[in-house]
């Protein structure tokens, strides 16, 4: 593996894990094989107690789970269950944002701002390719239309399922996609802009579907559930 090593600043239980999601993001830890806390810890150059603490934060988000005995393991992701967190996802994302846009006037020119300076760090990471940075920028930008529109917990429920899919089908992204996945944001942030409720309704429908087509390698999504 080549994971980069984690900075000594800051929390190194925290930094454990942004490391270790970047590693699943990348492929570089494997979905299915089984890691030890002692072998990831030799590579992140930190001692086992830290790794082990992110190991079991991952647990708790869905990503990762416990091997008696012998260490953690990526849980394998399907097809169907990339169906259901995208249903969930458009059942609670889009009527939320939808709702927004009835009142972007009230939101300010800073607001907008800041959430542009969002897109604009998109597309750098798309730029640069860095997959990881790409998938973060995306959850974050998606995570304050949520707390803008007034739902914090609905915003900590959408974080947990974006959390399945972030190990799913982006490392095999070219860069061209990753510009489009990047730009379509902007298309968000327009409808929102306009205050029209439908419109953003549908650009939310249309941005989360073309997502899963994506995590579908480019194929049309399963059929929708019954």
């Amino acid at each position: 593996m080549a994971l980069k090593p984690v900075a000594r600043a800051s929390s190194l239980r925290e930094r454990a894990a942004v490391a270790i999601r970047a590693g699943i993001i990348t492929g570089e830890i494997e979905e299915g094989k089984i890691y030890s806390a002692p072998a990831l810890a030799q590579t992140l150059n930190v001692s086992a107690t830290p790794v082990r603490e992110a190991m079991l934060d991952l647990v708790n988000e869905g990503l990762v789970q416990t091997v008696r005995n012998k260490g953690f393991r990526v849980i394998p992701l399907t097809e169907r269950d990339l169906d259901e967190i995208f249903e969930i996802r458009v059942y609670l994302e889009v009527p939320a944002v939808a709702e927004l846009a009835g009142r972007a006037h009230l939101l300010g020119d800073e607001t907008f701002a800041h959430l542009q300076s969002f897109i604009e760090d998109l597309e750098a990471s798309a730029e640069a390719e860095d997959v990881a940075s790409l998938i973060e920028g995306d959850r974050r930008f998606h995570r304050e239309l949520l707390v803008l529109a007034g739902n914090g917990r609905l915003a900590e429920l959408v974080d947990r399922m974006r959390s399945y899919t972030r190990r799913y089908g982006y490392r095999q992204l070219d860069k061209a996609t990753l510009l489009r996945v990047a730009a379509d944001h902007w298309r968000i942030l327009d409808a929102l802009a306009t205050g029209d409720k439908d419109l953003t309704r549908e650009v939310m429908q249309d941005h989360l579907a073309a997502n899963r087509g994506i995590l579908a390698g480019g194929r049309s999504p399963s059929a929708p559930l019954a």
